[in-house]
């Protein structure tokens, strides 16, 4: 089969191979993948940031195809069917335990840039069918992400929730709180980026260059009572604020730190509104499950900003590692 292989960490070190088919084991299904998508988890791989990768090694942990053969036992699917492959395919559900989330798919296991994968089968969740390969392959980490994000707070229709930025996690809180009847406060640099989010649904905007006082912004739109869920995607730079613009009682949601991982907190911020602060990583193969019967029942589109062939890897990277231009997500396809 065909793949592509980080070889060394860098951003430029991609390589096309041909290497062994995978054959599926007891309890495995065989895909034909079509399609992958990045993460910033990829560019963190690819750059030697991210530990337990051995190099060299196929890339990109989100990927989405058809199965094409099965592994002796397998009865819950069938040949043909058009599957996501889980990010962490021993983490089936329950809470995270280090034994399950210690496989990853592009990092200690082959991942998405190749042409077939062998998977446990109990891992693999069918596609929506009103989504193509490429939206699929958008669903394992940042959907579950954010449909974990919507959840920890009990989104309803009255909840206020911020979204900071437009990556491919705070697209899918988007679309996720509003299926959930929620009001929705979009936080970005960019107006262009903010009149995308109208278009999805969100209710207020705030450009955080104009109104560097954002939080204040999220209170006076809240009425002084603040979001009862903020979705913490960048990190030290904002953190304190995301604080200061959650409700009494309210969540922050933090799974960024593209502004830097340390950070100093007041923590009269937290214990004085009685906050929730949840850190995420993710998710399980069910928590995948839900969002993505989420998605089939509100017939949620997931936000592609480009899609890129195999021949393109590097520049798919260099994309993302740019941080700001896409909105949404990024994708391959085969």
């Amino acid at each position: 089969m065909y793949a592509i292989q980080l070889v060394e960490p860098s951003l430029t070190a991609f390589r096309r191979v041909s290497l062994p088919d995978p054959q599926p084991g007891p309890g495995d299904v065989l895909i034909r993948l079509r399609a992958a998508a990045l993460n910033y988890i990829d560019v963190a791989v690819a750059t030697g940031s991210f530990p337990g990768a051995t190099l060299p090694m196929v890339p990109v942990a989100d990927g989405a195809g058809d199965i094409v053969a099965l592994g002796a036992g397998v009865t819950d699917v069938a040949i043909g069917d058009r599957v996501i492959p889980h990010f962490m395919p021993d983490w089936l559900d329950g809470p995270m335990r280090p034994e399950r989330i210690a496989a990853m798919r592009g990092i200690t296991l082959p991942g998405s840039l190749s042409e077939y994968v062998a998977v446990p089968a109990k891992s693999a969740v069918r596609l929506p069918e009103h989504l193509d390969f490429a939206q699929g392959a958008t669903l394992p980490i940042a959907a579950t992400t954010a449909w974990n994000a919507v959840r920890s707070a009990s989104v309803r229709p009255g909840s206020a929730v911020v979204i900071l930025g437009t990556g491919g996690v705070s697209i899918f809180a988007l679309q996720f709180a509003k299926a959930s009847g929620a009001t929705v406060i979009l936080v970005s640099s960019s107006d262009e980026k903010l009149e995308r989010g109208r278009a999805l649904g969100a209710d207020h905007f705030v450009n955080y260059r104009a109104t560097p006082d954002w939080d204040k912004a999220v209170l006076a739109i809240t009425e002084g009572r603040g979001a009862d869920l903020v979705v913490e995607t960048v990190g030290d730079a904002t953190f304190e604020r995301s604080l200061h613009a959650a409700a009494t009682g309210g969540t922050v949601f933090t799974v960024g730190f593209l502004s830097g991982a340390a950070t100093s907190v007041n923590l009269f911020s937290i214990i004085g509104k009685a906050l929730r602060v949840v850190g995420n990583s993710t998710g399980s193969v069910a928590d995948l499950g839900e969002a993505v019967r989420a998605i089939a029942a509100h017939r949620i589109v997931p936000v592609v900003d480009r899609r890129f062939g195999l021949d393109e890897t590097a520049a798919a990277y260099a994309e993302l590692a740019a941080g700001s231009r896409h909105f949404g997500k990024l994708a391959f396809v085969h």
